[in-house]
Protein backbone atom coordinates (compact mmCIF):
# COMPACT_ATOMS: atom_id res chain seq x y z
CA UNK A 1 0.00 0.00 0.00
CA UNK A 2 1.46 3.43 -0.84
CA UNK A 3 1.34 6.58 2.01
CA UNK A 4 1.26 9.65 1.47
CA UNK A 5 2.08 12.25 3.89
CA UNK A 6 1.44 15.96 3.86
CA UNK A 7 4.08 17.72 5.56
CA UNK A 8 2.55 21.50 6.26
CA UNK A 9 5.48 24.43 6.04
CA UNK A 10 6.23 27.23 3.40
CA UNK A 11 9.17 25.66 2.42
CA UNK A 12 10.58 22.13 1.96
CA UNK A 13 12.93 20.81 4.39
CA UNK A 14 15.12 17.99 5.33
CA UNK A 15 12.55 16.12 7.21
CA UNK A 16 10.62 15.58 3.82
CA UNK A 17 13.74 14.01 2.55
CA UNK A 18 13.42 12.10 6.08
CA UNK A 19 10.00 11.05 5.28
CA UNK A 20 10.60 9.96 1.46
CA UNK A 21 13.48 8.12 2.81
CA UNK A 22 10.95 6.00 5.35
CA UNK A 23 9.23 4.86 1.75
CA UNK A 24 6.73 7.83 2.44
CA UNK A 25 5.65 9.87 -0.79
CA UNK A 26 5.51 13.46 1.08
CA UNK A 27 3.78 16.51 -0.51
CA UNK A 28 4.88 20.17 0.66
CA UNK A 29 1.45 21.74 2.12
CA UNK A 30 2.33 25.57 2.80
CA UNK A 31 0.27 27.89 4.68
CA UNK A 32 -1.54 28.97 1.61
CA UNK A 33 -2.86 25.80 0.28
CA UNK A 34 -3.75 24.70 3.81
CA UNK A 35 -6.00 27.71 4.27
CA UNK A 36 -7.11 27.53 0.82
CA UNK A 37 -11.15 25.87 0.57
CA UNK A 38 -10.18 24.82 -2.97
CA UNK A 39 -7.57 23.05 -1.93
CA UNK A 40 -7.83 19.32 -2.05
CA UNK A 41 -5.34 16.06 -1.95
CA UNK A 42 -5.61 12.41 -0.22
CA UNK A 43 -3.11 12.02 2.49
CA UNK A 44 -2.83 9.14 5.05
CA UNK A 45 -0.77 11.48 7.64
CA UNK A 46 -0.36 15.62 7.99
CA UNK A 47 2.79 16.19 9.96
CA UNK A 48 3.15 20.11 11.44
CA UNK A 49 6.61 20.47 12.19
CA UNK A 50 8.53 22.26 15.23
CA UNK A 51 8.24 26.12 15.36
CA UNK A 52 4.68 26.19 13.54
CA UNK A 53 3.46 28.66 16.62
CA UNK A 54 6.64 31.16 16.16
CA UNK A 55 6.49 33.77 13.65
CA UNK A 56 10.26 33.69 13.92
CA UNK A 57 9.97 30.66 11.63
CA UNK A 58 7.02 30.61 10.13
CA UNK A 59 3.54 32.24 9.23
CA UNK A 60 1.79 28.45 9.96
CA UNK A 61 -0.34 29.33 12.93
CA UNK A 62 -2.93 31.34 11.18
CA UNK A 63 -3.75 28.81 8.10
CA UNK A 64 -3.86 26.24 11.16
CA UNK A 65 -6.37 28.19 13.03
CA UNK A 66 -8.18 28.64 9.76
CA UNK A 67 -8.71 25.17 8.62
CA UNK A 68 -8.85 23.94 11.70
CA UNK A 69 -12.17 22.55 11.04
CA UNK A 70 -10.87 20.70 7.66
CA UNK A 71 -8.23 19.44 10.04
CA UNK A 72 -10.64 17.58 12.38
CA UNK A 73 -12.63 16.21 9.52
CA UNK A 74 -9.57 14.79 7.96
CA UNK A 75 -8.41 13.23 11.28
CA UNK A 76 -12.25 11.74 12.26
CA UNK A 77 -12.47 10.31 8.81
CA UNK A 78 -9.74 8.33 9.53
CA UNK A 79 -5.98 10.04 8.26
CA UNK A 80 -3.37 10.21 11.25
CA UNK A 81 -1.83 13.84 12.28
CA UNK A 82 1.41 14.08 14.04
CA UNK A 83 1.85 17.63 15.24
CA UNK A 84 5.26 19.21 17.07
CA UNK A 85 6.44 21.48 19.70
CA UNK A 86 4.75 25.02 18.92
CA UNK A 87 8.58 26.65 20.48
CA UNK A 88 7.66 29.71 21.64
CA UNK A 89 6.02 30.46 24.68
CA UNK A 90 2.10 30.30 23.15
CA UNK A 91 -0.13 28.42 25.79
CA UNK A 92 -2.73 28.87 23.34
CA UNK A 93 -1.05 27.56 20.10
CA UNK A 94 -2.82 24.43 19.85
CA UNK A 95 -6.09 26.09 19.93
CA UNK A 96 -6.50 25.05 16.40
CA UNK A 97 -6.78 21.08 17.46
CA UNK A 98 -10.15 19.80 18.44
CA UNK A 99 -9.29 19.25 21.99
CA UNK A 100 -7.64 21.02 24.61
CA UNK A 101 -3.72 21.37 24.71
CA UNK A 102 -1.65 24.24 26.78
CA UNK A 103 2.03 24.14 26.00
CA UNK A 104 5.01 25.33 28.12
CA UNK A 105 8.50 26.44 25.89
CA UNK A 106 11.28 25.56 27.66
CA UNK A 107 13.95 23.96 25.23
CA UNK A 108 16.19 21.54 26.77
CA UNK A 109 17.02 17.53 26.80
CA UNK A 110 15.22 15.22 29.65
CA UNK A 111 13.96 12.19 30.23
CA UNK A 112 11.56 10.40 28.72
CA UNK A 113 9.25 7.51 30.04
CA UNK A 114 7.17 5.88 27.67
CA UNK A 115 3.90 3.86 28.06
CA UNK A 116 4.43 0.36 26.69
CA UNK A 117 0.18 0.15 26.16
CA UNK A 118 0.98 3.04 23.07
CA UNK A 119 3.00 2.50 20.12
CA UNK A 120 3.46 6.53 20.01
CA UNK A 121 5.97 6.10 22.50
CA UNK A 122 8.39 4.31 19.32
CA UNK A 123 8.77 7.61 18.42
CA UNK A 124 11.83 7.77 20.35
CA UNK A 125 13.08 4.18 20.05
CA UNK A 126 16.34 5.59 17.64
CA UNK A 127 17.52 7.88 20.70
CA UNK A 128 18.77 7.50 24.39
CA UNK A 129 15.45 7.61 26.49
CA UNK A 130 18.16 9.40 28.99
CA UNK A 131 18.96 12.42 27.21
CA UNK A 132 16.04 13.55 24.41
CA UNK A 133 15.80 17.31 23.78
CA UNK A 134 12.16 18.52 23.83
CA UNK A 135 11.21 22.48 23.21
CA UNK A 136 8.47 21.90 26.17
CA UNK A 137 6.17 20.46 27.78
CA UNK A 138 1.91 20.20 27.58
CA UNK A 139 1.11 21.38 31.15
CA UNK A 140 -2.62 20.11 30.43
CA UNK A 141 -4.05 18.91 27.76
CA UNK A 142 -7.55 16.67 26.92
CA UNK A 143 -5.35 13.36 25.65
CA UNK A 144 -3.69 10.44 26.74
CA UNK A 145 -0.15 11.01 27.90
CA UNK A 146 2.14 8.65 26.49
CA UNK A 147 5.87 10.11 26.70
CA UNK A 148 6.44 11.76 30.09
CA UNK A 149 9.61 14.07 31.04
CA UNK A 150 10.29 15.65 34.81
CA UNK A 151 6.81 16.64 35.77
CA UNK A 152 4.64 16.88 32.23
CA UNK A 153 3.95 15.27 29.26
CA UNK A 154 6.20 15.62 26.09
CA UNK A 155 3.80 13.15 24.38
CA UNK A 156 0.55 13.15 24.40
CA UNK A 157 -1.91 11.00 21.58
CA UNK A 158 -6.18 11.25 21.08
CA UNK A 159 -8.29 9.13 19.02
CA UNK A 160 -10.78 11.48 16.98
CA UNK A 161 -13.01 9.21 15.05
CA UNK A 162 -11.11 6.62 12.66
CA UNK A 163 -7.85 8.84 13.31
CA UNK A 164 -5.26 9.50 15.87
CA UNK A 165 -3.99 12.89 17.05
CA UNK A 166 -0.43 12.69 18.05
CA UNK A 167 1.15 16.20 19.71
CA UNK A 168 4.81 15.79 20.85
CA UNK A 169 7.28 18.42 21.87
CA UNK A 170 10.28 16.22 21.38
CA UNK A 171 12.73 17.93 19.08
CA UNK A 172 13.95 15.02 16.96
CA UNK A 173 12.44 13.17 14.39
CA UNK A 174 10.43 10.24 14.73
CA UNK A 175 11.90 6.64 14.36
CA UNK A 176 11.82 5.45 11.03
CA UNK A 177 9.57 2.63 12.49
CA UNK A 178 7.46 4.66 14.15
CA UNK A 179 6.75 7.37 11.15
CA UNK A 180 6.48 4.12 8.70
CA UNK A 181 3.46 2.79 11.12
CA UNK A 182 1.79 6.07 12.03
CA UNK A 183 1.52 6.97 8.30
CA UNK A 184 0.37 3.38 7.05
CA UNK A 185 -2.15 3.09 9.83
CA UNK A 186 -3.85 6.52 8.67
CA UNK A 187 -6.43 5.59 6.19
CA UNK A 188 -6.29 7.44 3.10
CA UNK A 189 -8.45 10.37 3.79
CA UNK A 190 -9.27 13.52 1.39
CA UNK A 191 -8.17 16.93 2.99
Amino acid sequence: MSCRAGFVWGTAQHFNRFIEDCGITCELVTPHMLAAPFYRQTFNCLIIPTGFANPLYSNLLPALRASSPRIEKFVEKGGNLLVYGAATEKPDGYDWLPFAVTYRHDCHPRRIDCIPSSDAGTMIEDYDPLCIECDGSFISHEGCGVGRAEDSDVIIEKQVGKGRIVVTSVHEYPSRKFLTEFCSAGLPTFF
